[in-house]
């Protein structure tokens, strides 16, 4: 339940209101603590494992310990250093996604002849991983930064230009015929009309796509990288420090979670500040 909805019951209720009100503040805590439930119990079960000796050192170091690592890694400078890296990586490589992504899922929308042209190659392109593409794109640019861009690239360009694809295709008919019925011109209803309209699908697939570029980021910074967090962790990996590991995915973690959220509060912003008329 929202705050405005336990604010409203506050003022409507009378004596016998007050359970109803008290409900609905468990209901809201609850809804904030529920999904802080499945990571808590997860990380007692760690924290209980290795104390215990039910989980070997050697498989799992226990949270003290990467805790300490973490720390020593943000006090040399290496944990700073490796995270702008791959925040340098992911963001030139989601940025360039994002806009062909953009230019090729409005081309695609706003033409149906380029559409039955392109789009089955397109979809058949996109079913090859990313790692697919790895050895060819070696032969062609090497190992250094522009193997890692274009893979992060193409990771962000395919959700990106889908879902602006479905954005400009479900613009609602009778906003349309309306725009036509005031004489717009077909670049006024792109502006006026379909852009407005298909803001929520393209806001989650960029949501989307960052998500994708981050993950490709460390799958290529796992296999062809000397720097960043994916190579912390196959570092660590090399030298049996397990603790490495699982600081660095935690930092991994950590960044991730902490940029879907901003996200995804911008998704509900952009939906929320939708005109009612774009709403379904």
């Amino acid at each position: 339940m929202s705050d405005t909805a336990i604010r409203l019951a506050t003022t409507t209720a009378g004596p016998s209101g007050e359970r109803r009100i008290a409900r609905a503040w468990l209901r809201n805590a609850a809804w904030h603590v529920a999904p802080w439930l499945l990571p808590a119990l997860l990380f007692a079960l760690w924290t209980i494992g290795t104390e215990r000796g039910w989980i070997a050192p050697q498989i799992l170091p226990p949270p003290a310990r990467v805790y300490e690592t973490f720390l020593e890694l943000a006090r040399s400078g290496d944990l700073a250093s490796h995270t702008l890296i791959s925040l340098q990586r992911v963001g030139v490589g989601f940025g360039i996604g994002t806009l062909c992504g953009f230019a090729l899922g409005a081309a695609l929308g706003l033409s149906r002849t380029l559409e039955a042209y392109l789009l089955p190659s397109f979809n058949a392109v996109v079913q090859i991983p990313v790692l697919g593409w790895l050895p060819f794109l070696l032969l062609i640019v090497g190992v250094g930064e522009p193997l890692k861009y274009i893979l992060i690239a193409h990771a962000a360009l395919v959700p990106v230009t889908l879902s602006t694809l479905q954005g400009f295709r479900h613009t609602p008919d009778s906003l349309d015929e309306v725009a036509r019925g005031y004489g717009y011109s077909r670049w006024q209803r792109i502006v006026h009309v379909v852009l407005p309209a298909a803001v929520p699908t393209l806001a989650t697939g960029v949501r989307l796509a960052f998500t994708k570029a981050w993950l490709a980021l460390v799958v290529v910074e796992l296999v062809a990288s000397s720097e960043g967090l994916g190579y912390l962790i196959v570092n660590g990996r090399q030298l049996f420090q397990l603790d490495l590991v699982m600081a660095a995915v935690v930092m991994v973690g950590a960044i991730g979670f902490v940029v879907n959220q901003l996200l995804d509060s911008l998704e509900a912003r952009l939906r929320r500040g939708r005109p009612s008329a774009f709403r379904e």
